[in-house]
C-alpha cells in the first residue's frame, strides 16, 4: 500500500475507499482518486503494489479573477461521474449534464461576473471532493425595463417590449437568453429597433392580434450575458407575465371624422371626433397605434412636442398612443369640429362625455387603427408600439437569429 493516507468518505465501502481530486488546467494538481485492494472497476494495477493508476479532474474555471460569460466544465480523466454541484455563493445553482461517456459535465448557462462557486463532483465509486472560484466583477454592468408589468391584463396588440440602459452589440447572445412562454403556442417573432429615447430596444409581436385569454411568461435567463462593446454585462435575471384582455379595437376613421370601439367584432361605441389638422406637423398618424397608457388628467403643453405656444392645457381623459405626444383625449374646446373637420394639434379628440365612455372601457395594449388621407404617415416602430405598420416579413426579419 501507498505510505499517503487516502481521506475515506464514511459511506464508501472499505474496497472502494478513494478521494476525487478537483485540479485546475492550468496547473494540474496531483491527484489521485487511489484504491486499495484492487482498484475501481475496469482498472489496471500501477506499480504491483496493488494501488489504481492515478485520475485526474479538472474545472475549467479557477482562482480569484476567472472569465465570466462561460459554462463551467468539470471533466473526469479516468471512471465515470455521479453527481455534479455548481452553487453559486448566496444561494442558486447551475443546473448541468454529464456527457454520454459519464466524463464531463457542463452547466446549461455561463458563470456571471463577481460570483463566487463552489463545486462539488462525485464519481460513480463514491469518490468526492470540492473546489471554489470567483469570477472577475463587471466592468460595467447593463440593465433593462420591461413592457407590460407583471401579472396585468393586457390588450390583443400589446408586444414584449424591452428597452436596454446601454448599447446591446451582442443581439443574438441577447436573444437567446429571452425565453417567451404562451398558453397556446402563438407564433410570434423577436424584432430589434431603436427606442424614441434613442437606446436599444427588442419587442416581440405575435404574428396576429393576441387571442383572448392567452398567458404569456418572459424569462430573461441573462445574468452573465455580455451585451457586447460598450453595454457591458447583465448580472442578473428578469421575468414578467400577463394575460391578454378581451378583443377590442379601436377604429379611427381621419376622413369621416368619427371613432368606434368594437369588442369581439361587435360595435359598441361610435363617436364623433376631431383629429389632427391636416397639412402639416399637427396632422395626425394613420396606421396602428397601441394604446400604452390611461394617464387621466394631465397638462399638456405644445412646446413639448415643438410646436411653440400653441396650447397649455389641463386635459381629462388622456389616453397615449405615442411617444412623440399623440393622444385621444376629452377636447371640449374643440367640439364644434367634431364629426365636420380635424382641427386638432395632433390628438383624437372628443367630448367630455364620449371620452369618458371611451377611457372607461379600453385597456392599455388595445390597437387604435387609423385610417384615411389627412395623415402625416404611419406610426414609426419606436414611437410607441408601432411594429403593426411592419409586414410579418419584414418584422420577423429584425430578429437577430434569423
Amino acid at each position: 500500500m501507498s505510505s499517503a493516507r487516502p481521506r475515506i468518505p464514511r459511506s464508501v465501502p472499505a474496497a472502494r475507499r478513494k478521494r476525487l481530486t478537483l485540479a485546475a488546467p492550468a496547473a494540474l494538481l496531483a491527484a489521485a482518486l487511489t484504491a486499495c485492494s484492487g482498484g475501481a472497476p475496469g482498472a489496471g494495477k500501477a506499480d504491483g503494489k496493488g494501488e489504481a493508476p492515478a485520475a485526474e479532474v479538472t474545472v475549467n474555471l479557477t482562482g480569484t479573477s476567472a472569465p465570466p460569460g462561460k459554462p463551467v466544465t468539470v471533466t473526469l480523466a479516468r471512471g465515470k461521474l455521479r453527481t455534479v454541484a455548481v452553487t453559486a455563493d448566496g444561494g442558486g445553482a447551475l443546473k448541468g449534464r454529464i456527457s454520454g461517456d459519464g466524463r464531463r459535465w457542463t452547466s446549461e448557462r455561463v458563470a456571471a461576473p463577481g460570483t463566487a462557486y463552489t463545486v462539488e463532483a462525485k464519481d460513480a465509486d463514491g469518490g468526492g471532493d470540492t473546489a471554489a472560484f470567483t469570477t472577475a466583477e463587471a466592468a460595467k454592468v447593463n440593465k433593462l425595463s420591461l413592457a407590460p408589468g407583471k401579472n396585468t391584463t393586457v390588450g390583443i396588440a400589446q408586444p414584449l417590449s424591452v428597452v436596454f440602459d446601454h448599447p446591446v452589440k451582442d443581439k443574438a447572445a441577447v436573444e437567446k437568453a429571452l425565453k417567451v412562454s404562451t398558453s397556446n403556442d402563438t407564433e410570434g417573432s423577436w424584432g430589434w429597433l431603436q427606442d424614441y429615447s434613442g437606446k436599444d430596444r427588442v419587442d416581440w409581436r405575435p404574428k396576429e392580434y393576441w387571442k383572448p385569454g392567452t398567458k404569456v411568461t418572459l424569462d430573461a435567463r441573462l445574468n452573465g450575458v455580455d451585451s457586447g462593446a460598450d453595454g457591458g454585462w447583465f448580472v442578473r435575471d428578469y421575468a414578467t407575465a400577463f394575460t391578454i384582455g378581451a378583443a377590442q379595437v379601436v377604429e379611427v376613421d381621419l376622413d369621416r371624422h368619427r371613432l368606434a370601439l368594437r369588442r369581439d367584432g361587435e360595435r359598441v361605441l361610435d363617436v364623433p371626433m376631431s383629429a389632427g389638422t391636416p397639412g402639416g406637423e399637427k396632422a395626425s398618424w394613420r396606421g396602428t397605434a397601441v394604446l400604452m397608457s390611461k394617464e387621466g388628467t394631465i397638462n399638456m403643453r405644445s412646446e413639448t412636442v415643438g410646436l411653440g405656444d400653441a396650447y397649455d392645457k389641463m386635459v381629462d381623459y388622456s389616453m397615449r398612443l405615442t411617444w412623440s405626444g399623440m393622444y385621444a383625449h376629452a377636447a371640449p374646446w374643440n367640439a364644434r369640429y367634431f364629426g365636420q373637420a380635424n382641427r386638432s394639434s395632433g390628438c383624437v379628440g372628443m367630448s367630455d362625455g364620449d371620452a369618458a365612455a371611451l377611457y372607461g372601457q379600453v385597456r392599455v395594449g388595445d390597437p387604435f387603427e387609423m385610417t384615411g388621407s389627412e395623415a402625416k404617415g404611419a406610426v414609426a416602430e419606436g414611437n410607441g408600439y408601432g411594429a403593426w405598420n411592419v409586414s410579418w416579413a419584414d418584422w420577423s426579419a429584425k430578429s437577430a437569429l434569423k
